[in-house]
């Protein structure tokens, strides 16, 4: 029986357009309710962003990677990851046109999702550094000092952000509040919590089934083209893992909770560079990282520069808008397609 990789072209679209349809809808409703049970449990938007709906939204990752490495494709896998990172700060482009008269820049308001972004940059930066230099194993135990630190730096970061959201040090000018809007009051949702607990464990399972299939179909159809693993993993299979992110993300707009559409994004960052150790530990022809160089560094890079340009709109938070976009989402935009332009250059080749 051939695998989902295997597929003809024709099979393998449809596959596709049924597995971006689920996970879609799943997403949807996730981010409705992770921010319910954020309120009944008393988290924060950003926070809950981060944590729960950024790590259910990286479990496609999981599943993606995981198996390109156990199969021997830790080019795929890694690229698929780092490409992640800087595609979805892309699609709160999307969030931003969402929201009308004002940057999306301008309505995050949560100390908490700005450290998030922060942290993200400085774990790209490793990751970069790691590609260009190469990993160092432990032992004899085919996994890298690199990937093994940053899964440890992942998991610190997770808790700093959390540690920060009482933070006192830095808080939204009462100005900035009112032309961000609360959202508006709501009736409480009637659901009891084990229900909605429920409700998003099964999302959950919809998001890793569908958005496992969704991955491996975009591999097949990719391989069809025969364009260069890294470069597929990168762009194609990156946004197709990305779906996720990106129906949660446009929820969370309609529902007025930006602080956790922008926390999805950093949190979901944040657990693929962590993904890095599982693929090293599923890789068992020697180190992920190992044999990467400058096409996954510069990717890393990309990154780093296109979170450092987002960020720079939520400090800033200005809120004017040209074509409905904040000038971060038109600067992120700039810097994406720059970066992707070097990386076209640069590619390896299809045979290698």
């Amino acid at each position: 029986m051939p695998s989902l990789t295997d597929l003809p072209i024709a099979l393998a679209l449809g596959l596709f357009a049924l597995a971006a349809v689920a996970v879609w809808m799943g997403g949807s409703r996730l981010a409705v309710y992770i921010s319910d049970l954020a309120e009944r449990f008393g988290f924060s938007q950003g926070f809950a962003g981060m944590l729960f709906l950024g790590g259910i939204t990286s479990l496609p990752e999981i599943a993606t990677a995981g198996s390109a490495a156990v199969t021997g494709s830790a080019d795929l896998a890694v690229s698929n990851l780092i490409g992640a990172a800087s595609a979805n700060i892309v699609l709160l482009v999307v969030a931003d046109a969402m929201i009308a008269r004002t940057g999306i820049d301008s309505v995050v308001k949560s100390a908490s999702t700005l450290l998030q972004g922060v942290l993200g940059m400085v774990l790209m930066t490793g990751v970069a550094v790691i590609a260009l230099l190469g990993d160092r194993e432990i032992g004899g135990s085919a996994i890298g000092f690199g990937t093994a630190g940053l899964f440890a730096a992942c998991a610190l970061a997770m808790w700093r952000a959390g540690r920060y959201e009482d933070h006192p040090g830095w808080t939204v000018a009462p100005t900035d509040r009112r032309r961000a809007g609360e959202p508006e009051e709501e009736a409480p949702n009637p659901t009891r919590t084990p229900v909605l607990i429920g409700k998003t464990v099964a999302a959950a399972a919809v998001i890793l089934v569908a958005g496992f299939v969704l991955s491996q179909t975009a591999d097949s159809i990719a391989q069809a083209t025969g364009v260069s693993a890294g470069l597929v993993g990168l762009v194609l299979v990156g946004f197709a893992t990305s779906l996720p992110e990106l129906s949660s993300i446009v929820s969370a707009v309609r529902i007025k909770r930006f602080d956790l559409a922008v926390g999805d994004i950093f949190g979901t960052n944040i657990f693929n560079i962590a993904i890095l150790f599982i693929v090293d530990i599923a890789y068992r022809d020697g180190l992920a990282l190992a044999g990467e160089g400058m096409f996954e560094g510069i990717a890393a890079l990309l990154g780093v520069g296109v979170i450092g340009v987002f960020m720079l709109g939520l400090l800033e938070r200005r809120s004017r808008t040209v074509l409905r976009l904040g000038y971060a989402s038109w600067s992120t935009l700039a810097a994406y397609g720059a970066g992707l332009t070097v990386l076209w250059f640069i590619q390896p080749s299809s045979g290698g």
